[in-house]
């Protein structure tokens, strides 16, 4: 079922009411699942009035127009116009996120690469594009963990991002991000090369199962630090969990108390450990299909190259964009739905002149 699937989500949407009217629904363990499903659903279905709704108007407004000459009511109609054609535009990406935990809540980590002060400097670039854009699409943003550098940019960040579908949309940022310009650093003014990796893992419903064995942890406490700004909120109870035999290590360190910063570290630990057991029977996969992917630190997903021209390029789609720095400050849409429709159909973007050569 998609989000245009008009009676799959009717047929979805009453199934779900009738299971909540359930007597001892409320008592059960899926009631949390279940609600938010429906709430999912109503959300679609909502969309579809919405957008039936604005035709019915546009359609009156132009049979208005169509019999006189009205400039206040023609500018309304085509603002109108403009504007629901966005919307529509917008939830076409819907269409691509089918995938099961497409609609979950995401977790992203940031880390700084080789290169010292330029990549930590990347690295928090990159956390402020993440950010502008959940801001621009209404999601709420909750760092979890960070580690600054008191000379500049950040070594590494990890934060939650709220939302409907943010999984979904964010999941194609994660690989190796490349930036080129002139390093601001450097004294001499020379161009560098930054890398920065980006992780991103779904929050698991509470209905997944995950194995973690109490004694395959280890479990420290230490001071808060954080990734600075005014998105950290400073404790004394930070908790750090290493899971021994896969060497997974997360940590917390933003919650009011040592209980809940370890309850939010145990959430992200089955996240991590969930994404690698699917990216091993992926990979196993792949082995037997014959398939070979660079997945690997070095293999870049994206180039950023601010000198001696200004260019994106995404290696996966052959996206390109020219505007940087409104990509930078979370103009991210165009290379998300770009990336979606490659994984989706293996359709990649027209070649551009210009370009920087991988």
């Amino acid at each position: 079922m998609t989000v245009f699937d008009l009676p799959g989500l009717l047929s979805v949407a009453e199934k779900l009411t009738e299971r909540s009217l359930e007597p001892g629904f409320w008592e059960s363990g899926d009631a949390k699942e279940v609600t938010k499903e429906l709430a999912l659903a109503r959300s679609r279905l909502d969309k579809w009035d919405e957008t039936a709704s604005e035709l019915a108007e546009l359609e009156t407004f132009a049979e208005m127009l169509a019999e006189a000459d009205d400039q206040d009511l023609s500018r309304e109609f085509y603002e109108r116009v403009d504007a629901l054609a966005k919307k529509i535009e917008d939830d076409k990406i819907l269409v691509l996120l089918d995938e099961e935990y497409d609609q979950s809540q995401a977790i992203v980590t940031v880390h700084a690469g080789a290169g010292g002060l330029d990549s930590q400097d990347w690295c928090e670039m990159l956390y402020r594009m993440y950010l502008r854009w959940a801001e621009a699409r209404g999601f709420a943003v909750k760092v979890l963990d960070g580690l600054s550098d008191q000379e500049a940019g950040i070594k590494s960040v990890t934060f939650e991002v709220n939302g409907e579908f943010a999984y979904g949309y964010l999941k194609g940022e994660a690989g190796v991000h490349r930036l080129v310009r002139i390093s601001p650093f450097d004294s001499a003014k020379r161009r560098h090369t930054s890398f920065a990796s980006v992780e991103v893992i779904p929050v698991l419903p509470d209905s997944v199962q995950v194995e973690i064995r109490p004694e395959d942890l280890k479990m420290d406490t230490f001071r808060s630090s954080g990734a600075g700004g005014q998105h950290v909120n400073m404790t004394d109870s930070a908790v750090r969990i290493t899971h021994i035999p896969s060497g997974i290590i997360v940590s917390c360190q933003v919650e009011r108390s040592q209980h809940m910063n370890r309850a939010t570290a145990m959430q992200v630990l089955r996240s991590k450990l969930f994404e690698r057991t699917m990216r091993e029977r992926r990979e196993q996969i792949e082995s037997i299909q014959g398939e070979k992917r660079a997945i690997a630190w070095g293999s870049q997903i994206r180039s950023y190259t601010l000198q001696p021209f200004q260019l994106i390029k995404d290696h996966r789609s052959g996206c390109e964009v020219g505007n940087v720095d409104a990509v930078l400050d979370g103009d991210l849409d165009g290379l998300i739905m770009a990336y979606l429709r490659f994984a989706k159909t293996g359709q990649t973007c027209g070649s551009a002149s210009g370009g920087e050569e991988d």
